[in-house]
Parts: structure tokens; sequence; C-alpha cells
């Protein structure tokens, strides 16, 4: 059957950019008025009072925008930030996605939008089908639906031609449930979001300190001597965070800044909840900042580490010697491999400037109490669990992991990412999950290693994948190879796309399509007239309940865990020895299930209110003893490679401050001085004069691996403070620019932090 015709990665005209100058503060007066203009728009005003005042209360529920944890004490203010608000605004919006608005808009036509009209729709109000040949979703009952998918399902000459994707967007509750169903029907196809953003941290935390989650807690920030932040715009992906480092600066710790970009977030925060954050100048942050090359961050911190360890040889008393002997191995070996590498050249390689390195190495060669945050900036990277082993080499030799003030922070996205994996979303097997799965519920789990994301993409392609479900998330926008997913995903015969709200991935379609529209966080979860809450683990390992207050947004919406179970019901009948229908129903028994197979879970339900509980964390508490050796590893991590092509630059790929992942809340990106467009290209003002680019030039961002060429078309330069060399562009909309094969070794998160491009001017006619 012939694909429709269909846009896979959107528009690319330009919407009347207005730049601006760079802010040096995050935060204050104006992110309240931005934030409150977004949700009079979307929310009104009384919805809008009602909701943020619950927005990351105890008895409210959990912000879909990031997993940055909550103080125990939660400010009467609001426990918010700018875009807390904005993805608030965007799923308890009063517009709607109905039966009528699609019979109105064909596919073809709404792949046509970009990915900020396509949002902007509003809410799913009723489960929909798109069947073969035709260009319109119409409505489909639950019940038919669940028959669809199940069917489907039995057609497969086996399990393992089904792919499961979840976001991390869903509950601990959903998530659980997904897992089982998948592990029942046969398979351990479990892509995952973290497989995109967050799973070199955990491939690289768990070979060096035995887990893969960080080791610090909110309360650490206030304690630490330095934190250094690596690879992170806290300012615009996870706002909250500023107030933990806040609370570092008024303790007297230092903050250490390494990144490719100067960000606002980076420099100054004005809290909007204190006067100096209002008729102030706010809180200084960064007090050394070192703009590090795109990836060049193994060079940097091996130069970190062999000054530290002259430092060491000429005075003592810089590394924690008693730390390392007692709970590390691998030291001499790390030491000796420090030697291979010149010191100009790491410096060169970095393109840091020495004089703030040598001000660093001071700094941290006196203190012993150092956090290290970092996110996608490390990760998403052909080395990337390189970068991470890295961080932990420096936390390791100033023995700054299990004690106060000190440790390891992975800062995660999506708000339940960390909780998704703790409860069994994961491609890979586990002896001792399958055997917990086998005594709790009587069934034997596949013990066949499963597909991540860049080769579930590729069985699609391949024809060997022909049913692909959805838990979350907008996948198409969110994976590399945007052409490539989006063909991939058209091969398949069925793609179910459990969602709020619409976006492009229910418009590159399989030949047939469901749409199953779900609560949001925001809303009323009832059941026989009683309510429901489910829970999240936030990025710090606690657990605790999410407890929706708005009138749902349909009569016809089902909550995710109802909806697992509908499609397992439906799929195994009177056959399975599991109470699905139960499960679906009844969340309390889902948590004993979770505290039956998986440890830390006692009492569940009761210990996930009011405020939570935290999961076990052996490395909180520097115990390495279930490790090989019983110690923490120090590793050998080479240096970058990036000679794959030809290119002339790197891009990084990025976030506006209008965007949480692929959600696109508007056009802004006042931080950076965007205005009213996001195809964009930032370049070092000399390397655009040496190309003859001026201010807004229009350009084709290309890239080229093994032969063939990707191209992102329509692109505005901007000059602006960013190392020779590099360029750094917004997602999704260079996403095609990123092969799908290639990825960090180890853990296949796509490199879409570093990847080779050149540039290609666009000639434009002009009028005679």
């Amino acid at each position: 059957m012939s694909r429709r015709k269909v846009s896979i990665v959107g528009p690319d005209h330009f919407t009347d950019i207005k730049l601006g100058e760079p802010k040096e503060f995050a935060a204050g007066l104006p992110a309240v008025k931005v934030a409150l203009d977004h949700a009079l728009k979307e929310m009104g005003l009384l919805r809008s009072i009602a909701t943020l005042s619950k927005l990351n209360q105890k008895d409210g529920f959990d912000c879909p925008g990031c997993a940055w944890p909550d103080p125990e004490k939660r400010s009467s203010l609001g426990e918010f930030c700018e875009n807390g608000v904005k993805a608030i605004a965007e799923e308890a919006t009063t517009k709607r996605v109905t039966a009528d608005f699609f019979k109105q808009h064909s596919v073809s036509e709404m792949s046509a939008w970009t990915d900020y009209e396509i949002g902007k729709s509003g809410r799913l109000t009723d489960p929909m089908i798109l069947k073969p040949g035709s260009n319109h979703y119409e409505p489909i009952s639950w019940n038919d639906a669940f028959d669809r998918i199940a069917q489907s399902l039995r057609n497969l000459k086996n399990p393992n031609e089904a792919l499961f994707y979840t976001s991390g967007r869903s509950s601990n509750e959903a998530a659980f449930l997904y897992g089982l169903f998948v592990r029942a029907f046969g398979t351990n196809n479990m892509p995952d979001c973290s497989n995109m953003c967050h799973e070199s941290s955990g491939v690289a935390l768990g070979e060096t300190l035995g887990i893969g989650k960080g080791s610090v807690t909110l309360e650490d920030f206030g304690d630490a001597e330095v934190v250094m932040v690596i690879g992170q715009n806290p300012g615009t992906n996870h706002p909250r965070m500023l107030s933990a480092l806040e609370k570092c600066k008024e303790n007297g710790g230092k903050i250490v800044a390494i990144n490719p970009l100067k960000e606002a977030g980076l420099l100054r925060f004005k809290n909007p909840q204190h006067v100096n954050g209002v008729v102030g100048g706010g809180t200084s942050l960064t007090d050394h900042f070192l703009q590090v090359k795109v990836n060049q961050d193994v060079a940097l911190l091996k130069l970190i580490l062999k000054k530290l360890a002259r430092l060491e040889a000429e005075r003592g008393n810089v590394f924690d010697r008693d730390f390392i002997n007692t709970k590390t191995q691998g030291l001499e070996a790390l030491l000796a491999d420090l030697e291979n590498y010149d010191d100009q050249t790491l410096l060169l390689q970095s393109g840091v400037d020495a004089v703030v390195l040598d001000a660093v190495v001071q700094l941290l060669a006196g203190k012993k109490r150092i956090i290290i945050c970092w996110a996608m900036g490390l990760t998403q990277h052909k080395n990337g669990v390189d970068n991470i082993k890295e961080c932990v080499n420096l936390l390791l030799l100033k023995g700054s992991i299990g004690k106060k003030g000190a440790g390891t922070c992975p800062v995660r996205g999506h708000s339940n990412v960390q909780g998704d994996r703790t409860v069994g979303i994961t491609h890979h097997v586990s002896p001792k999950l399958n055997e917990a799965y086998q005594r709790v519920f009587g069934f034997v789990p596949p013990a066949q290693q499963g597909l991540d994301v860049v080769h579930s993409i590729k069985a699609m392609h391949e024809g060997k994948a022909n049913v692909f479900i959805a838990l979350g998330g907008n996948f198409l926008s969110a994976a590399s190879d945007t052409v490539y997913t989006g063909e991939a995903l058209q091969n398949c015969e069925l793609t179910v796309s459990i969602s709020t709200k619409l976006n492009r991935t229910h418009l590159v379609p399989g030949q047939t399509s469901l749409i199953l529209p779900t609560l949001g966080r925001t809303e009323q979860d009832l059941r026989d007239g009683k309510e429901r809450f489910v829970t999240v683990e936030n990025s710090m390992g606690r657990v605790h309940q999410s407890h929706g207050r708005l009138t749902p947004s349909s009569t016809n919406l089902m909550s995710e865990p109802e909806i697992v179970a509908g499609i397992a019901k439906a799929y195994f009948g009177e056959s399975s020895s599991i109470a699905w229908d139960a499960l679906g129903k009844d969340y309390d028994l889902v948590r004993e299930k979770i505290a039956q197979v998986f440890t830390g879970f006692n009492d569940y339900t009761n210990r996930s209110k009011d405020g939570g509980f935290d999961l076990p964390n052996h490395t909180r508490f520097g115990d390495f003893s279930k490790l090989p050796g019983g110690r923490a590893s120090f590793s050998l991590c080479k240096l970058p490679n990036h000679s794959l092509t030809d290119a002339r630059f790197l891009l990084t790929t990025i976030r506006s401050h209008d965007q949480f992942n692929t959600t696109i809340y508007g056009l802004n990106d006042r931080y950076r001085g965007i205005h009213n467009e996001r195809r964009v290209v930032f370049i070092n003002p000399d390397d655009a004069r040496e190309l003859g680019f001026t201010t807004l030039d229009r350009v084709d961002l290309v890239s080229h691996y093994a032969g063939k060429k990707r191209r992102a078309t329509n692109f505005l330069i901007v000059p602006y403070d960013i190392p020779k060399g590099n360029l750094a562009a917004y997602f999704p909309e260079t996403n095609v620019l990123i092969p799908n094969d290639q990825f960090a070794d180890k853990s296949n998160t796509p490199i879409s932090k570093s990847v080779e491009v050149d540039i290609e001017r666009v000639l434009v006619e002009t009028a005679t």
C-alpha cells in the first residue's frame, strides 16, 4: 500500500525574526509576566489560579515540565518556575481537538503545520482511528480500539515484531503495568526516552559507582563548597535549580560553569520570591566560567586532573587519600594514563582560558564537598559515557561522593523518566527482575535483549517491526534522523499513540493509526466516584504522589493505567493469570505489586503521601561493597574523535527558552535575544566573517556521514558568543541532520550535541 503524502519535517518558512541583546540574568519580574501571560492565554484567570495553587504542592500534582525535586517546605507564593507554568498551561488549555477538528483537517494538511502550530491545537478528547488509505482520523470506541491493537499483536509472526515506547511523563503505575504487559506479551522491546537523553549517565554511573542514578539530595546544595554545572542550561531547562544554586552561594559556596554558550541562567538569578530579585540585582551565580568547545569536556577535565595531581605531588592534601585507599580502585592506572597527554594540547583542544582554568584548579584543590551537575551537553555524544566517567574521576579523587554536600547530579528532564526505569521500563534483561516477575505473576519473562530507540527505528525501517505503541511522547520529533524515522513509522502496519495533545508523530502514521487520549497530570482521576492518585520519582530518587485537581478535558478520556490494562485484557482475554481489570482500576493494588517486585517500596501507598520517600541509594552513603572488588572505579577515558567527516563545524542542538523537549510553547528565546523565530543558527562572529556571512543571511545546514547527505533547510545566521568552529541551533528542526547510526558507545544515545556539519548559502532571488 502506498504511503500517504505527508510532511515528515514540517515547513521551513520564517516568522518575522526580531533580534535583541542576550540577557544577563534569568527569572525576575520578566519571568513572572511571561508565565502569567501564558497561563491566562491558555487557561483564563480562575482556571490559572486553581491550577497553579496546587502545582508541586504536597496535596497537588507534579509538574510535567522537569524532574527537579521539591523542597520539603513548599513556598506559599507558588512552588513553580516560568517554564513549569508554560507546561501546565499547555496541558490545562481550554482548546480542544475533537472529532470535528479531525473531520475538518486532513493528516496531510496538518503535517504541513509547524510543531508549534500542531501543539497549540489543544487537548485530545476522543479515541480516533486513521484507516488504511484514509487521510482523516475518525472516532472509534475504546473497546474497538483495544480489539484492533490486540488483533494486530496476534497477527505478528513473533512478539519481537512489536515495539513499546515509553515517555518520561508516564506515572510509575502506568509504566509498571506497561512493562508487565510487554514482558507477558513476550518481548523486551521497550525503547524509552532515556535512550535519547541520560542513558549515557546510567551506563557510566552504573559501571563506576554501581547505580545509574545521582547521589545527591536537594539539601546537599546548601552544604556544597563547589557546584560544577557542566553541559547544562538550568535557566531554561531546569529553572527551579537556580534556587538551589542561590542557596549554595548564600552559604559561601562557589559555582563553576562549563559550557560552550554563556547562558543567562549561569550568570545571575533574580528570584522573584525575594525582594533582592524584584527590586535588586539578584544573585550572581557563576564564579568561574570556562567556555569549553563543544564536546571537549574530557580534554578539559583531563587537564584539571593533571594539574590537581601535580599539586598533590607538590604539597599533598589535594586528593582524599583515605577515601581513595578505602573506597576506590584504579588510581595508579589513571595517573599513569594522564601522563600520556600534553598540557598545552589539552588546553588548545578544550579552548578554555588558561587563567580561568588555573583559578578553577586552585579552587578545587582546597575543597572536598563538590557536586557535579550535568545534562544533555555531556550525554549526547559519541563519547557520552566517557564524559560522565571523567566527572566521576574528579569526584573520586576529591572524596566527593557519599558525604554531605557532595556527589553526582545528573539533571533529568522529563518528570518521571527516572521512575519509569525504576519500575521496569528497560530493554535490558535483568535475571533478578525476571525472577521477581515469575515469582509474583507466575509467568516466565523473555530472556532476549530488546531494542532501544535507534535500533527500534532501524527495525521499523527494514520491515522487521510492524507494530509501534507509544505510552506518551512525540517520538518522531524527539528521535534523530527525522526523515529516516518518519519513513520507519510509515512502514508499520499499526502505530498507536497514548497522548494528551496532538503532535507530529500522529501525522506521520503507519498504515493504520490510533490516537488514545489520556488524562493529564492536572486532571482528576475518578473511578466509581473515588479519587485516585499516581506516583512519580524525581531526579534525586524521591517517590511521591501526584494528585490531579481539574475536571478532565473530556468525559471520554481514560487514565494511562486503564488504557494499558484495557490493551492487555483485550489481548489475553481470559487466558491470563494477571488480573488486568483490577490493576487498571485499583492503583493501590498496582503499588502493592510494585513493592513485591522491587526493593524499597514497602508500604508504598502511605509513604508516597506528604512529601514521599527516598529510594535506596548506596552511593549516597559511600557504600560500594556490592561492586566488583567492593570499590568504586576510576576510569581511563579517551579524547573525543571528530574526524568522521571533513565538515568544517560541530553543531550542538539546543532548546529555546519557549520550549520543553519537543513541546514548543512559543517562538521566543528571550535569554539569547531571539524573538518570533526558531530557524536560526548561532555562529562565532569570526567564523561568520571568514565565510562572508552577515546577520540573518539565509543558509542550509548539511551533514555528510557514510556517503549520505542530510539537509536542514532555510536557517538564519546569528553571530553569537560561541567558540570558533562550533554552531548551535534548535531541535527538533535540526534533528534531520543526525544519522540514526551515529550514537554513543555503550549507551547508544544519538550524537545530538556534536553533529559534524557544513553551511551552504541559500541564494535568494530578487525581483527585477
